[in-house]
C-alpha cells in the first residue's frame, strides 16, 4: 500500500465511521490523480457512490502538504448545508458564503486569511458579485489548493440543468496558478455532456508555459445502476385521481420521502390537501423561505415528517441516505433529470420505492421552462443597445427594465448569458458594455432546442416502456453496462396499488374544487417610468390604489386551473362563463372578508373576452344584487403592446390608456363614496387593474375591490 493511499484510507474510515471501510472501484484513482499528479479529472458515478469522500479525503491530504484551501463551487443551499455537514464528520473545517449568510461573510473571509479554512463553498453566482470577484476572489485564487465543481453537469447547455454561472468556472481555472488540480463531479451525464465538460476543462488555461503538453483530463466513470430502488410508473386519468391515489395511500409508502411537483402551487396545493388529511407534509419550493427550508429539511432527516412536497428547489445532492420513497406528480422533462431526483432515495437502504404518476398537463409545462430559458435575439440585441448608449455608466436591471421590455427572470438569466459571452459585465451599482463583439449563436441554440424536443420524447417513451425502467434510465445517460434490473414494475409485475378509496375521491375533489386566490395591491410604481414617458414615481398615493383583491384561482392551481389554462391559452372563441364556473365565482365573493361590502359592479373592457366578462360581471351583479354600471371607458386608442413583457412596460402600455366616461361617471355619481367591485378576466403584472382602479378612485370609488378569473402567477 503506498502512503497516499494509506493515509488517503485513515481519513476515509474517520469519514464514514467504520474501521473496515475501504474505497469504492474508482474513488482512489480519483484521489490519486488529484493529490499525487496533480491532474484535472472529471468524475461520473451514481448517487451514493461517494463523490464528497473523494474531495474531502483529498483536500486534507493537499492540506497535509501545505496547499492552500479548496474552493467548492456548490449550485443549492440545500447541498451546501449538507456538504458542511459531512465535513464536520471528516474532521474538515468547511465554510460557505451564500446569499443566505451574508452577515457572516466578514468572519468567514477572515478565517480564510487566518488559514482556519479546509474548504470554502461558494455559489457560481456568488463567483460573479463584483465585490467578492474583485476584492475576495483573487487572494482566494492564489492560494487555492484543489477546485472542486460538484454538480458538473450545470458546465454543459446540452445538460438538464444548465445554469449559465457555471460556465464561469472556465475562466475561473484560467486564473489558478498552474498545478492545481480540479475535480469535476456528477451524477448525471450522458456521453454528450461528460465530453463537453471534460473539454471545458482541459481547454481553460492550464497555467504552464506556451508549447508545453496539457495532460487530458482523466475521467472516472462507474454503472449507474441503483439496485435499492424499485421503479413504477402508474397513469391516472387526471389531477383528481392522483390526489386521490396519494391520499389513498401515502401512508403505506416505506419510510419518509419526496413528492415532487412541477409547479409551485402544485406543491403548495398537494401538501395542503394531505395535512388537512392528516399527513405530516411540509411543501418546499424556491419561493419558501430559507429558515423553514432549513427547517424543513432537518425534519425531513429526522424522519419527523412524512414527506416534503417539493418543486425541483429540492435535487441535486440533498443527503437522506435512508430517504424510503420519491413520488412525482407530473414527470420531469427527460429522462436524465428524472434520474436526477430518483437518485435522492434509497442511498444506504436495501429498498426503496419509486413511483411516478404522469399528468396530462406536464408537456404544457415543459415547453413553457424549456422556452423560458433560451435567449432570444431581439432582446438580447436589444440589452446590449441599451448598455451601450449608456457608456461607462452601469444600468441596474431595473433601469433595464424601462429599456428592454423583459421580465426580471428571463433579463437576469440573458444579462448572465451575455456576460458568460464577454458581452456584458457585471459592476457596483449594475452591468456595463464591454464592447467586444457578440453574434447571437442561432444554430448552437436551435441545437440545444432539438435536444430539449429529444429528451421529452425519451420521457414519454419512459412512461410508456414496456422493457426495464431502471435500464431505461442507465441508456438515457449512455451507460452501456445496463441490464434489466429484476425490480420495476416491468421486469416483475406493479409493486404499487392501483385502487383509490371512496373518501380519499371525494377529499381530493373537495380540495380541487377551492376557490380564491388573493390579489395583492400594487402599492409602489416601477423605477425610471419617466423615460417611457409616465409620470408616475414613488409611492402610490392611497387615494388612488385598489383594495385587496380575488381571483377564481391560478393558471398553475391543480383544480380550476386546467379549465382556465384552456380559456386564457387556447385558441378558442370567447364564450360565456360555464354554469359551474360562475358559480365558483360566486362562492370566491361569499368567503371574502371585505372590510365593506361594494355597492355596484364595473366591468373591464376587453378585446379578446369581452363575452366571458360580460357573463360573468352580470351574473355577480343579479346574484350579488348590485347594480352593474357598464364597462370602464378606452381612451387614446387603448392599450398598447402585447402581453407579456415587465412591469415597466405595462404600466406604459395602459397608462393613460382607460377613462370613467360620461355614461359611467352618471352612473357612479349615487355610489359616490362607497367600494366598488372591479370584474377582468386574468391578472398577471396588476398594472391594468391598478391604473382602472385608480380611474375609479378619483371619479368617487372610496375602494375599488378587483376580482379575476385567473391569476397567472
Amino acid at each position: 500500500m503506498t502512503d497516499t493511499r494509506a493515509s488517503a484510507l485513515e481519513i476515509l474510515r474517520t469519514l464514514v465511521g467504520r474501521p473496515d471501510a475501504d474505497f469504492h472501484e474508482g474513488q482512489f484513482e480519483a484521489i490519486e490523480t488529484l493529490v499525487d499528479q496533480r491532474r484535472r479529472a472529471l468524475v461520473v458515478q451514481r448517487t451514493g457512490w461517494g463523490k464528497s469522500a473523494v474531495y474531502f479525503v483529498a483536500t486534507l491530504l493537499l492540506r497535509r502538504q501545505g496547499a492552500g484551501p479548496t474552493i467548492l463551487v456548490s449550485p443549492l443551499l440545500a447541498l451546501m448545508r449538507d456538504q458542511v455537514a459531512a465535513a464536520a464528520r471528516a474532521g474538515v473545517r468547511a465554510v460557505s458564503i451564500n446569499s443566505s449568510n451574508a452577515h457572516e461573510w466578514g468572519e468567514v473571509l477572515q478565517k480564510v486569511q487566518r488559514d482556519e479554512v479546509d474548504v470554502l463553498l461558494v455559489s457560481p453566482e456568488r463567483l460573479n458579485n463584483p465585490s467578492f470577484r474583485d476584492e475576495q476572489l483573487p487572494t482566494l485564487i492564489a492560494r487555492v489548493g484543489l477546485l472542486v465543481v460538484d454538480e458538473a453537469h450545470c458546465i454543459s447547455d446540452w445538460g438538464h440543468d444548465f445554469r449559465p454561472d457555471y460556465r464561469r468556472l472556465r475562466d475561473l481555472i484560467a486564473q489558478m496558478p498552474a498545478g492545481v488540480p480540479v475535480l469535476a463531479t456528477t451524477a448525471t451525464a450522458n456521453s454528450r455532456v461528460v465530453t463537453d465538460v471534460a473539454e471545458q476543462i482541459a481547454q481553460a488555461n492550464t497555467g504552464l508555459p506556451p508549447g508545453s503538453a496539457v495532460s487530458p483530463v482523466v475521467t472516472i466513470r462507474g454503472p449507474l445502476a441503483r439496485t435499492s430502488l424499485r421503479l413504477g410508473v402508474l397513469r391516472l386519468p387526471d389531477s383528481r385521481a392522483r390526489l386521490a391515489w396519494l391520499l389513498s395511500h401515502l401512508g403505506e409508502l416505506p419510510g419518509s420521502g419526496i413528492i415532487y411537483t412541477l409547479t409551485v402551487s402544485a406543491a403548495e396545493d398537494t401538501a395542503r390537501l394531505l395535512r388537512d388529511a392528516g399527513h405530516v407534509v411540509r411543501s418546499y419550493t424556491g419561493q419558501t423561505d430559507t429558515t423553514e427550508r432549513e427547517e424543513s429539511e432537518g425534519l425531513l432527516k429526522k424522519n419527523e415528517v412524512k414527506a416534503l412536497v417539493a418543486t425541483s428547489a429540492l435535487g441535486m445532492g440533498f443527503d437522506k441516505p435512508d430517504l424510503g420513497f420519491v413520488l412525482h406528480l407530473g414527470a420531469p422533462s427527460s429522462p436524465v433529470a428524472y434520474y436526477q431526483q430518483v437518485g435522492r432515495a434509497g442511498r444506504a437502504t436495501a429498498n426503496a420505492d419509486v413511483l411516478l404518476l404522469p399528468g396530462t398537463e406536464d408537456e404544457a409545462i415543459w415547453h413553457y421552462f424549456a422556452t423560458a430559458s433560451m435567449p432570444n435575439q431581439a432582446k438580447a440585441e436589444a440589452v446590449l443597445g441599451a448598455l451601450t448608449e449608456n457608456g461607462p455608466s452601469p444600468l441596474s436591471t431595473p433601469a433595464l427594465e424601462t429599456r428592454v421590455d423583459l421580465r426580471r427572470t428571463p433579463l437576469e438569466l440573458l444579462l448572465k448569458v451575455l456576460d458568460v459571452d464577454g458581452a456584458v459585465r457585471r459592476v457596483k451599482g449594475g452591468w456595463v458594455a464591454t464592447g467586444e463583439p457578440w453574434v447571437y449563436d442561432r444554430d448552437r441554440y436551435e441545437r440545444i432546442a432539438a435536444a430539449r424536443l429529444t429528451e421529452q420524447r425519451a420521457m414519454l417513451e419512459f412512461e410508456s416502456t414496456t422493457g426495464c425502467r431502471m435500464e431505461f434510465l442507465q441508456r438515457a445517460l449512455d451507460d452501456d453496462t445496463a441490464v434489466p434490473c429484476g425490480r420495476c414494475d416491468n421486469c416483475t409485475a406493479p409493486w404499487y396499488p392501483q385502487d383509490v378509496r371512496e373518501e380519499a375521491a371525494s377529499a381530493a375533489t373537495a380540495s380541487l374544487d377551492r376557490v380564491g386566490v388573493t390579489l395583492d395591491a400594487r402599492a409602489q410604481w416601477p423605477t425610471g417610468m419617466a423615460s417611457l414617458g409616465v409620470t408616475a414615481s414613488g409611492k402610490i398615493a392611497l387615494g388612488d390604489r385598489l383594495s385587496e383583491g380575488r381571483a377564481l384561482a391560478r393558471l398553475t392551481d391543480l383544480g380550476w386551473g386546467g379549465a382556465l389554462r384552456e380559456i386564457f391559452e387556447g385558441t378558442g372563441p370567447d364564450t360565456p362563463a360555464t354554469t359551474a364556473m360562475t358559480a365558483a365565482c360566486i362562492r370566491v365573493l361569499a368567503e371574502w372578508k371585505w372590510h365593506e361590502r361594494p355597492v355596484a359592479v364595473v366591468s373591464m373592457p376587453s378585446r379578446r373576452h369581452p363575452l366571458l366578462i360580460d357573463s360573468v360581471a352580470r351574473t355577480l351583479s343579479e346574484v350579488g344584487r348590485l347594480p352593474w354600471l357598464g364597462d370602464l371607458g378606452l381612451s387614446n386608442g387603448g392599450p398598447t403592446g402585447t402581453s407579456g413583457g415587465n412591469s415597466a412596460y405595462r404600466l406604459s402600455n395602459v397608462w393613460d390608456r382607460f377613462e370613467v366616461g360620461a355614461e359611467l361617471a352618471a352612473a357612479l355619481e349615487p355610489f359616490a363614496g362607497r367600494p366598488i367591485l372591479l370584474v377582468d378576466d386574468v391578472a398577471d403584472s396588476r398594472w391594468t387593474l391598478t391604473v382602472a382602479g385608480r380611474e375609479l378612485r378619483r371619479a368617487g370609488a372610496s375602494a375599488v375591490l378587483p376580482f379575476t378569473l385567473a391569476l397567472r402567477s
